[in-house]
């Protein structure tokens, strides 16, 4: 795996859920010239560095949640994680589905791609559950 182990990535992983659920970056989560990449619905979003992202991710989601629904898997350069949301803000429940691709180096993650749905209210997900019976949570 070009020198990064799948244990390495996983490490990481974890941090990386816990950066998401509390918007801190864990000590050793990030390289200091961390490059994230941000695509939500109809947006585009970059920053650079762990002030950068810590920022973003703040700007973004505010509010402590938890990750549910985690898929971790290792690539040769880092891994790729797919995630489920959840937090509560503004009187409702929210959640969204995301897919990070990172980049590992000596240092933590070097580079990051996140793909969100965009946030889904109270309303939105009554809605799909009213419309689509989903095979898989």
């Amino acid at each position: 795996m070009s020198g990064i182990s799948a244990e390495r990535s996983h490490e990481l992983a974890e941090k990386f859920i816990a950066f998401m659920e509390t918007g801190t970056p864990p000590e050793g989560l990030f390289a200091p010239d961390v490059f994230c990449d941000l695509t939500v619905p109809l947006w585009r979003l970059q920053s650079a560095g762990i002030e950068g992202i810590a920022a973003l991710r703040k700007e973004g989601h505010p509010w402590p949640g938890r990750v549910a629904h985690r898929r971790f898997d290792p690539t040769p350069t880092g891994f790729v994680l797919e995630f489920a949301e959840e937090w509560d803000a503004d009187g409702q429940h929210w959640s969204c589905r995301e897919m990070a691709r990172a980049d590992v180096g000596d240092e933590g993650i070097t580079e990051v791609s996140v793909y969100c749905t965009g946030d889904w209210d109270e309303r939105q997900q009554q809605h799909h559950a009213a419309e689509v019976t989903l095979l898989r949570p």
